[in-house]
């Protein structure tokens, strides 16, 4: 009995071990998270119209500008104002997506890690912030020659290599601002309205309140986002205007998104 039994258990076939499953690759994580940004019809159309806005805003400047104010920074800042209000819508909805869409349940379930997923959209939103400055540095350029050739012109190149790493350096800034309303409230209608308050009421306030207040006229660039960016378009900028960026940065942008990133890590995927 005792053979029969040991016989059989011999013959059963071992169990086959398998390999370890490898991680995905975070370059194809952010891959993805780019490609979501097209996929959907309202992501194309908000990634087209970064070129729609900068063939407009040419056009507008060379049918309406004096010429004399023709040039290279007035054809960049015209292409670059459309998109400080695209790029963070850009940024909020590759966020919000995963909740107002209902697909964050098989995101997190293809990669578990909640943190790689919003680390690959951060990436690959500011990739897009860099990429469309550098098409609006592109497009203002083929305005700038085209609108002081129509007009007769000269032609004349006055935005320098730090002066543009300075728009960019905003630009990607109020795209971080949306991130950060995206992760934060999570929801696409509430995410947006937040940024234009964020962008448009609270900036009209402190300026009244630092017009009529003395006490806070000094105090102002320490505690006003928005105020302090304002100053990277301008090519003098001093050690104390990057301070007063970095604390005003650390209140209304770093201090939030942590708070977002901690919330989201709990939060519950329908």
């Amino acid at each position: 009995m005792t053979t029969l039994t040991a016989e059989r258990g011999a013959a059963r076939p071992t169990d086959t071990v398998r390999a370890p499953i490898e991680p995905i690759p975070m370059s194809r994580v952010i891959a993805v998270e780019l490609r979501k940004m097209f996929d959907t019809r309202s992501g194309f159309w908000l990634l087209a119209s970064i070129g729609i806005a900068s063939v407009l805003a040419t056009g507008a400047t060379i049918l309406f500008a004096p010429e004399a104010a023709q040039d290279y920074e007035a054809f960049a800042t015209a292409v670059g104002f459309p998109m400080a209000v695209i790029l963070p819508m850009i940024a909020i909805l590759a966020v919000t997506s995963e909740w107002s869409q209902r697909s964050g349940l098989t995101t997190f379930t293809l990669v578990p890690s909640r943190g790689r997923v919003i680390a690959a959209k951060a990436i690959g939103a500011a990739g897009i912030g860099v990429v469309s400055m550098f098409v609006a540095l592109g497009v203002g350029a083929l305005g700038n020659v085209v609108g002081t050739a129509i007009s007769g012109a000269p032609t004349t190149w006055n935005i320098q290599p730090m002066e543009f790493a300075n728009i960019v350096l905003a630009n990607v800034l109020g795209m971080a601002v949306g991130f950060m309303l995206g992760v934060l409230i999570r929801n696409s209608a509430a995410a947006i309205v937040g940024y234009f308050v964020y962008s448009l009421v609270l900036p009209t306030m402190f300026a009244m309140l630092a017009a009529f207040q003395d006490w806070f006229r000094d105090l102002q660039p320490w505690v006003d986002f928005n105020f302090a960016q304002t100053r990277l378009f301008d090519s003098s900028l001093t050690g104390e205007h990057w301070a007063q960026l970095g604390v005003s940065g650390l209140v209304w942008l770093v201090l939030p998104l942590t708070i977002g990133l901690l919330m989201l890590r709990r939060s519950e995927v329908k």
